[in-house]
């Protein structure tokens, strides 16, 4: 008998703790409980330049969400736009007001660039993606040793006098914030082609499709980003580096050896003057430059 219970002990003691070892072992929960994606809740009243978006239009309000939907989730995007825009909005924004161009020409250099001197495949560089001929057109200097596209204060300037421009020849701002991307002749053929007379009621490129629709999302979320989840503090925020600017109208043979006449190096007078795109300034026309020299704190 006592062999016979002995034996059966292990059984016993396994069948008991058999239900402590189910509930130690964690169950695979769905995705939805614990990583939730929510739609987003589009305004229901949107407008571009104080014009209305014709929200109505079931292809415009598709258009719409699509880009709330990209630009909400896409967030190191957008966090690295906030804290671009803190940085170089203060710079763009007292230009458009001196053209008399609305505030929110501002959001179409932030879809252009992301707010970087980038170049695109086609050949446009800068904050503005200005065009080689479009920006010498609109008097920014362009060669082999200085691009102006690169110079942020003249690059908006140069791209506030396209929008006038456009704005004349359209009658609104929507229309010439449009023709930014596909040109003014491109929208207007398209436009008297298709017998319509707004951007929002012309089918065209995907790119263009896309392009104001792009631009209203984005200034939605960058105007009330917590609204959106995004959440930082001030301090995440950048700032422009402090620096003073000398006037100069002569050859520089060296910007290496420049800089540190000023107790700064290449790459901070560089950072802060992209438009000098090589290691000297020529200035055969002896033409009067403002350079911006770094402050040490």
């Amino acid at each position: 008998m006592k062999k016979h219970i002995s034996w059966l002990t292990p059984i016993v003691l396994t069948l008991a703790i058999i239900p402590f070892l189910i509930k130690a072992v964690p169950t695979t929960k769905r995705t939805g409980e614990t990583y939730v994606i929510k739609a987003i809740k589009t305004p229901v009243e949107l407008e571009f330049s104080k014009e209305s978006v014709p929200l109505h239009k079931y292809y415009i309000k598709e258009r719409v969400d699509r880009e709330f939907l990209v630009n909400t989730y896409w967030q190191s995007n957008g966090l690295l736009l906030i804290k671009r825009a803190h940085k170089y909005f203060p710079v763009i924004e007292p230009i458009l007001a001196k053209n008399n161009i609305p505030d929110d020409f501002k959001y179409l250099a932030v879809i252009e660039s992301g707010l970087q001197n980038v170049t695109s495949p086609a050949g446009a560089k800068g904050f503005w993606q200005l065009m080689k001929g479009t920006a010498k057109e609109y008097g920014l200097e362009v060669n082999e040793n200085v691009d102006e596209r690169y110079h942020l204060e003249k690059a908006t300037e140069a791209a506030c006098q396209y929008i006038l421009k456009a704005k004349a020849e359209f009658g609104n701002w929507t229309d010439a914030a449009a023709s930014y991307n596909i040109g003014m002749n491109g929208l207007a053929r398209r436009m008297k082609e298709q017998k319509a007379n707004s951007y929002y009621d012309v089918l065209l490129p995907d790119e263009t499709e896309r392009y104001l629709p792009r631009i209203i999302a984005i200034k939605e979320i960058l105007s009330k980003p917590y609204d959106y989840g995004f959440v930082y503090e001030k301090n995440d925020l950048y700032l422009l580096p402090k620096y003073k600017t000398v006037q100069l109208d002569t050859v520089i043979n060296n910007i290496a050896s420049f800089a540190k006449n000023f107790n700064s190096n290449y790459k901070e007078l560089k950072l802060l003057n992209p438009w000098l795109i090589q290691n000297k300034l020529n200035n055969r026309t002896r033409t009067k430059y403002e350079i911006k020299i770094p402050v040490k704190k």
